[in-house]
């Protein structure tokens, strides 16, 4: 049975891709509401390197175009400009920590990053090693249509997932995390899931305080896309999606049901000090 969430002051119940050469979109953060900067464009692989048209990507994500939410590599640059604008503005306030500001890479079929080669297969990831966000556009069709979670906003909580590993790397979490693994073989999967958890309560943290580009009113349906995605990429969604039985002791993620508490955590409470995913596992 799916879980319910009652969104406050809402009285609801909740439960275009690049093809061709690799291309790397790399999208600076922290600019205006109604721009974007996409001046660093670069490309390259094994079949060849290539260049895009940067003119082409400022028109086409320039305030002039009241269309440009509706593209899928415009609005997701204007999402990561939000949630980089607003951990800017939390993080010091909250940890007592400088925010610093990183890039999403946005790229098709592979990339080089610091953690090492890469493919979309591995689906969106942050590496704490360069500091960058990776997510191949594609993937938001696959959510869609195999893990049956579709919506703008679910394109929204993917890429605040991945900045909350951002923030538990400036924090120091994720060094902590890490040692713990280390320290404990056995708990190494219970510390990853814990690591997951709290990156979905800070997305949740973000969705409350949302605001500029696409995402200047955030409602009822918006999270709902939100919950739905977090609950569909759910350690025991995929094991039962695969055909396999469910199994606790591989998880690394979290279940269905975690996943969409801890983001709803974060949403309700739009306090990142709620997000203590690890004091609850312990």
């Amino acid at each position: 049975m799916a879980a319910e969430f009652t969104i406050p002051g809402g009285g609801r119940t909740v439960g275009g891709s690049i093809v061709g050469l690799i291309v790397l979109v790399v999208v600076g953060a922290l600019f205006g509401t109604g721009t974007i900067d996409l001046s660093t464009l670069s490309g390259g692989g094994a079949s060849g390197t290539s260049s895009g048209d940067n003119r082409a990507l400022a028109q086409k994500c320039a305030a002039s175009n009241p269309q440009r939410f509706t593209e899928l590599d415009c609005r997701n640059g204007f999402y990561v400009n939000d949630i980089q604008q607003f951990w800017n503005r939390e993080l010091p306030t909250t940890f007592g920590v400088r925010y610093k500001v990183t890039k999403a890479v946005f790229f098709s079929r592979s990339t080089n990053t610091g953690c090492g080669q890469a493919t979309s297969d591995v689906g969106p990831f942050y590496c704490p090693a360069d500091e960058l966000v990776y997510i191949d556009l594609s993937f938001y069709a696959e959510l869609s249509s195999r893990f049956g979670a579709p919506g703008q906003f679910a394109q929204a909580y993917v890429l605040a997932h991945e900045f909350g590993h951002h923030i538990q790397n400036l924090t120091g979490t994720e060094r902590r995390v890490r040692q713990l693994q280390q320290q404990n073989p056995s708990k190494k999967n219970v510390y990853s899931v814990a690591l997951e958890l709290q990156a979905d309560c800070y997305a949740g943290v973000w969705a409350k305080n949302a605001g500029g580009g696409p995402v200047a009113t955030v409602d009822d349906k918006d999270i709902q896309e939100a919950l739905q995605a977090a609950a569909a990429v759910g350690d025991d969604r995929i094991q039962q999606a695969a055909g396999a039985g469910v199994n606790q002791e591989t998880w690394t993620h979290g279940s269905a049901k975690s996943r969409q508490q801890w983001f709803f955590t974060g949403y309700t409470t739009g306090d990142p000090t709620k997000c203590d995913t690890l004091s609850a596992t312990r």
